[in-house]
């Protein structure tokens, strides 16, 4: 038997380190090659890094959250054979802080413990988690949790990001918990005192996230801008075309309308379909309409480019909108796919809400939000009658779009939408 070490591998598009995503596999584990190990996230996207061999696994280096520079080991297998040991040189982590938990004082330690309340017994409740991600735990783990009927979103773990060894199944076994449900009984009222903490790293897409948004509100000088859309007409159009599409084609949403208004708009306002460099002091205006849709994923938020929509009917760009956004929910959009917008659309969808104030998608000078419609009654020459509306939100830089040219751009998207067919003309 000999010892096989992996290196991180060079991704690819001038990447020079990673920062650890999830640990696929634990130390024990059994794994065939090309099996997943590793997800590690670079500034452009999310990879998943495969098994080079057969083994068992060793040693992993790094926890989620840390930072692995490209050639640095990160796990060793035992595998058949002399492997290749002498690749198995020691690099630096580049870790992150974590912060420390306080011992409790002796006067905490010697409270006496309140009485038990008797409470009926109730099915058991998921862990907290942060928002987008899921449990971690190994293959192992995983299939031992689906052989005794355990969901693993019940079960907390005490490794790294909360991941789920085999002494955390066995602590919530021991514990009486189970994958069937129980209910408490009607009437019952006995509540105890909750006072636990939990801290979560945040890391991964959560992390960069945190530090788009933060580097996007806090160089940006911010303006919104809000209208309402009578989208009646709009809503006859849509009904028909879609009762009418031809074989194959996608059902419209209201999305393809609003990315078609904004084609011919933004060919009207310029300025608004650019990127501004900050530290070159330089305004880039694009022909090329390069629409980024907010996407939301149970990893969190992406914004996936339906690219030249300006080269695209209806269909074309409903279609294109749906490939590049159902690959980034299903975690296999590419980092062009995921970059190279010139400007954005976010939607609630039916979460909708009445207004909103976007944080623009940095370097873009604006992005326009999207609520979803609802029939209201407003008054319409004199008269109260009842239409569909939709309320639009923006945000601009208000350092190069002035607020007279953010909400002229915002009122032609109004004027196209409210009579549709002049979108096509």
């Amino acid at each position: 038997m000999g010892t096989f070490a992996f290196k991180l591998p060079d991704i690819g598009e001038g990447v020079v380190e990673g920062e650890v995503v999830e640990w696929m596999v634990s130390v024990g584990d059994t794994v065939k090659e090309d099996d997943p190990i590793l997800s590690v996230m670079t500034d452009k996207a999310t990879v998943e890094i495969p098994s080079p061999v057969d083994g068992k696994v060793t040693k992993v280096i790094g926890e989620a959250g840390d930072i692995l520079p490209v050639g640095v080991v990160c796990i060793e297998f035992e595998v058949d054979g002399d492997g290749n040991a002498s690749a198995s040189e020691e690099e630096p982590v580049k870790e992150k802080s974590e912060p420390k938990v306080p011992e409790p004082t002796k006067e905490i330690e010697e409270k006496p413990a309140p009485k038990p309340v008797q409470e009926p017994k109730q099915a058991p409740q998921p862990v907290a988690r942060a928002a987008g991600t899921k449990a971690l735990a190994s293959p192992a783990v995983r299939q031992r949790a689906r052989e005794a009927n355990i969901n693993l979103e019940h079960v907390a773990g005490s490794g790294p990001a909360g991941r789920i060894s085999h002494a955390d199944l066995d602590k919530h076994i021991s514990g009486g918990a189970s994958g069937a449900t129980s209910w408490s009984p009607i009437g019952a009222s006995a509540k105890t005192e909750l006072n636990g903490t939990e801290e979560i790293k945040v890391i991964g897409l959560r992390r960069k996230i945190a530090d788009s948004m933060m580097s996007s509100y806090s160089s940006i000088a911010h303006f919104s801008y809000f209208e309402e859309v009578d989208i009646t007409a709009l809503e006859e159009l849509r009904q028909h075309l879609n009762s009418t599409r031809p074989e194959g084609a996608p059902k419209l949403t209201y999305l393809p309308f609003i990315m078609q208004a904004l084609v011919k708009a933004l060919r009207e306002s310029p300025e608004c379909n650019a990127l501004y460099d900050d530290d070159a002091n330089v305004v880039t205006r694009y022909q090329a309409i390069n629409l980024g849709i907010a996407t939301q994923t149970d990893r969190g938020l992406y914004v996936p480019v339906v690219k030249h929509v300006e080269a695209m009917d209806i269909w074309q760009s409903a279609a294109e909108m749906v490939r590049v956004t159902s690959a980034t929910r299903e975690g296999k959009a590419t980092a062009e796919e995921l970059s190279g917008s010139t400007f954005t659309i976010t939607s609630l969808g039916r979460l909708g809400g009445l207004g909103a104030t976007p944080i623009i998608n940095k370097p873009e000078v604006g992005i326009l939000g999207v609520h979803n419609a609802k029939e209201r009654a407003v008054v319409r020459n004199g008269h109260v009658v009842v239409r569909r509306m939709m309320n639009l939100s923006s945000s601009w830089d208000h350092r190069v779009v002035d607020g007279h040219d953010g909400a002229t751009l915002v009122q032609r998207v109004k004027t196209y939408l409210e009579n549709p067919a002049t979108i096509f003309m």
